[in-house]
């Protein structure tokens, strides 16, 4: 498709009244930019564990079925009764898919900040990026520099700047090192990478040998293997020595959030000069920024009292510490693209592909080291 065409296709995803999902390419009208808008041809963007709560939603995805054509494929899946009470705010709504990616700029609106981007290669963030193209303000748009392609732009903003956020939240609240859960994954390796460079002590938790292996070769000083006997010992001991009272988790459910606090309470009273009955006076806190375990919370409350459980979201922090300090990560992330912030992707699939069942099979299982990159305009 050249610049001059005036429709492309645009990944929906709907849930029925019906308790069905389904997932198609639409070919909706390129939006004319307003005077402070551009127009983006979609190259890249990353599919992550945070857009597959909107395009599959609560779908049990072992029911999934493909229908449809070769350039318009058609999935649907059941939803379980269960979870339909969660998808009540979206249903018989057809939802644009994609929180972030980066392409080219080929048409512009008529101010001096969205003309200047004419040709620039861009990496957005605000919804609706598995389209070909994307109509988008100037000012949302992040202009990387020479010599970085699309694909090397498209994870510019959600796993860099919540890895960074962490950082940031860390030095804010006063703690002074940090625990991550699911370590291994793509952001688990960009916030080894900026704790290595800043100095900041990081307890790395995996499930496997496999994980802790990927974290090795990158330099990671504490990885513990939660599905190893003596794990609550290796646990206690890492942060025995990294003085850590944070914890940023992905896991969500289960008793994980419990064990660290539980750790991080022995690590303390290791070192306490004198014994309280109500614990030590020290603020432990979790916050839970992912649901790979989407069972219930379980805390066995050994950690005394002075401990909090929240939740963590990027935008949210985002909107807390304001433009200025945000566009200082930004920059960041721009100036580090290339090393703390590089993404690798296994796969790279055009729109129809994505909707493929082997593929959405592989994507859907949130493996680590599986990350798949959709080029909306792959021939």
């Amino acid at each position: 498709m050249g610049s001059d065409s005036t429709t492309g296709l645009e990944l929906r995803s709907l849930i029925k009244k019906s308790s069905e999902l389904e997932i198609s390419l639409a070919s909706v009208p390129i939006a004319e930019p307003s005077p402070d808008q551009v127009v983006v041809r979609v190259e890249a963007a990353p599919i992550n564990p945070s857009d597959l709560g909107l395009l599959v939603g609560a779908a049990d995805m072992t029911s999934a079925k493909a229908s449809g054509t070769r350039d318009a494929p058609v999935i649907t899946a059941k939803v379980p009764e269960a979870a339909m009470r969660a998808m009540a705010g979206r249903l018989d709504e057809s939802m644009p898919v994609g929180n972030e990616g980066a392409g080219v700029v080929i048409r512009t609106g008529s101010s001096d900040a969205a003309k200047a981007l004419m040709g620039k290669t861009v990496a957005m963030i605000g919804g609706a990026m598995y389209a070909q193209y994307r109509t988008i303000k100037a000012g949302d748009c992040l202009v990387l520099p020479a010599g970085i392609t699309p694909a090397e732009g498209a994870s510019c903003f959600v796993n860099p700047l919540t890895s960074l956020g962490m950082v940031e939240t860390m030095r804010r609240e006063g703690h002074k090192a940090l625990v991550h859960t699911a370590a291994a994954s793509n952001l688990g390796q960009m916030l080894n990478k900026i704790c290595l460079k800043d100095g900041v002590d990081l307890v790395n938790i995996v499930r496997s040998p496999q994980q802790a292996e990927i974290l090795h070769k990158i330099g990671a000083k504490h990885v513990i293997d939660s599905t190893s006997p003596g794990f609550m010992a290796d646990l206690t001991a890492a942060l025995v020595e990294t003085g850590a009272t944070l914890a940023f988790d992905a896991i969500g459910g289960g008793k994980l959030a419990g064990q660290i606090l539980t750790g991080m309470e022995i690590a303390i009273n290791k070192t306490a000069k004198v014994y309280s009955r109500y614990g030590s006076n020290v603020h432990k806190q979790v916050y839970i920024y992912g649901g790979l375990d989407t069972g219930p919370l379980e805390l066995n409350r050994a950690f005394g009292m002075a401990w909090g459980v929240g939740g963590w979201l990027l935008f949210p922090f985002l909107q807390k510490i304001g433009p200025a300090d945000g566009m200082k990560l930004r920059q960041r992330v721009v100036a580090e693209l290339k090393t703390t912030f590089a993404s690798h992707y296994t796969q790279v699939v055009s729109l129809q592909e994505a909707l493929q069942l082997s593929h959405i099979a592989v994507y859907g299982k949130r493996a680590t080291g599986e990350k798949y990159l959709i080029n909306p305009n792959k021939g």
